[in-house]
């Protein structure tokens, strides 16, 4: 191999990607081991705690009285505890990222905002650390195997980063390396973030956020494990082998191992790109979307539970839909299927009593004869939703429905209303169909959304 050939493998990572996304100009090494990581959360808590004191004592000079919870969130404390999160990558990054979409309705603004920096920020291995972990998994010469592997990445998650390589056999690959240390450090990262979010002192009073901690420890050691992701890349592969409308990349077996996970490259655009696309184009993609999840639900019994738009690529010439990351994927379980079914058939046709034995059926009411004041109004609200979805056009656009949905959860929230612990698959669903909501949103969809469920049922 020449030096020069050497050198596109190690080349320095850059901020501007062959498909036009951007990652963190930043390369900055993962901090492997549980003392580290520990370390680095003490030193954020207490550059916190210090920060606060100092600005405290300012305002006593000033004259004024300091508000404990206006200290901790100032917008120096909101960039410090975003940077460090990003930096750790792994639990540490991942936890703000399921927090962020799953309970953003009851967090304060200011942790919203703290967490909501996660969602699309990821710094980068330097090409050093890359070159260890691919050595290790790999072996000495695995630069052999290829003719050109890039080691700036077309994309960089909490989990790992992704690469485009090409192998001597003539293979066009996408390669998905993970961040070392991070499978060993979930245990620790969890708990070690979940006591400085504790004590912040931004968490609604009465918020449980243990629930959160444990699907974060579980869906983490499921999201680490390479082979595990290979197989549901498989299944959905065969599962749409068919498809004129969607691509799932090929696996590749004999370069995927614990930390790597080798499949086709996929050449396409951000979904998000369709937002300039003409009605028709934006309201298609919409309706395959929609209707995937829906196929996922009731047919396949499983489905890619995490809604990023990053999960989603578009491909101009062919007018298809590449579906990315099954990391997330998992089966659900068949009474939750048949309860949402149960929901959607009597909300369609406003049969409030049909609506309120689904509810309980989820976990989202209590089982018992009577019902309170509170879970009247959620079910209130849900058959609120299900007179808006039977109307001949559902615009994604129009903001009326979303601003009643959080205007009466904020308000359930401040009259003392915790909602019940509910099984994960409905967590994971709501997450899902919310993804849904807002990628409508951002293309401006309109969709009649009666006739995409109605065959379903």
């Amino acid at each position: 191999m020449s030096r020069r050939d050497e050198g596109n493998m190690v080349a320095d990572a850059g901020a501007l990607l062959p498909n036009g996304d951007t990652v963190s100009t930043d390369a900055i090494k993962v901090p492997a081991g549980r003392v580290n990581r520990l370390m680095r959360l003490g030193g954020l808590a207490a550059g916190i705690a210090g920060g606060a004191t100092l600005q405290a004592i300012a305002g006593i000079a000033r004259g004024t009285r300091p508000d404990a919870r206006s200290l901790l969130a100032s917008p120096a404390n909101v960039r410090r505890v975003a940077d460090e999160l990003a930096r750790m990558r792994g639990a540490a990054m991942k936890i703000g990222q399921l927090l962020s979409m799953d309970a953003g309705e009851v967090l304060p603004p200011e942790l919203a905002q703290i967490l909501a920096r996660l969602r699309d920020r990821a710094h980068i291995m330097p090409p050093s650390q890359l070159g260890q972990v691919l050595e290790r998994e790999w072996g000495a010469g695995w630069r052999r195997q290829f003719k050109r592997f890039d080691v700036r990445p077309i994309a960089a998650a909490s989990i790992g980063q992704v690469h485009r390589a090409r192998t001597r056999d003539g293979r066009d690959l996408a390669i998905k390396v993970q961040y070392p240390g991070v499978a060993r450090s979930i245990d620790s990262d969890v708990s070690n973030v979940g006591a400085l979010l504790r004590l912040s002192g931004l968490l609604p009073k009465g918020f449980d956020i243990s629930p959160y901690l444990a699907e974060a420890r579980r869906q983490l050691h499921e999201e680490t494990d390479y082979a595990r992701e290979g197989a549901q890349l498989k299944r959905f592969a065969e599962w749409l082998t068919d498809s004129d409308t969607f691509v799932v990349p090929q696996y590749h077996a004999d370069l995927s191992t614990a930390q790597i996970l080798a499949m086709s490259y996929v050449a396409g655009q951000p979904i998000e790109t369709l937002a300039d696309a003409d009605a028709a184009t934006r309201n298609r993609v919409m309706t395959a979307l929609v209707d995937l999840s829906l196929r996922e639900v009731f047919h396949f019994g499983a489905m890619q539970s995490d809604p990023n738009f990053a999960n989603y690529r578009y491909v101009p010439q062919s007018g298809r839909i590449v579906l990315l990351d099954f990391g997330a994927a998992r089966d659900l379980h068949p009474l939750v299927t048949k309860s949402y079914a149960d929901m959607l058939r009597s909300g369609l046709v406003g049969d409030d009593h049909g609506i309120w034995d689904a509810a309980r059926a989820l976990g989202l009411i209590s089982d018992g004869p009577d019902i309170g004041s509170s879970e009247a109004r959620l079910l209130a609200l849900i058959a609120g939703v299900f007179e808006v979805l039977r109307a001949q056009e559902f615009d994604f656009a129009d903001q009326t429905l979303i601003r009643a949905l959080n205007e009466e959860g904020m308000a359930l929230a401040q009259s003392g209303y915790h909602p019940p612990s509910l099984p994960m698959d409905v967590l994971y669903l709501q997450r899902k169909f919310g993804g849904l909501f807002l990628l409508g949103n951002r293309l401006r969809t309109k969709l009649c959304l009666r006739d995409i469920i109605d065959p379903y049922l």
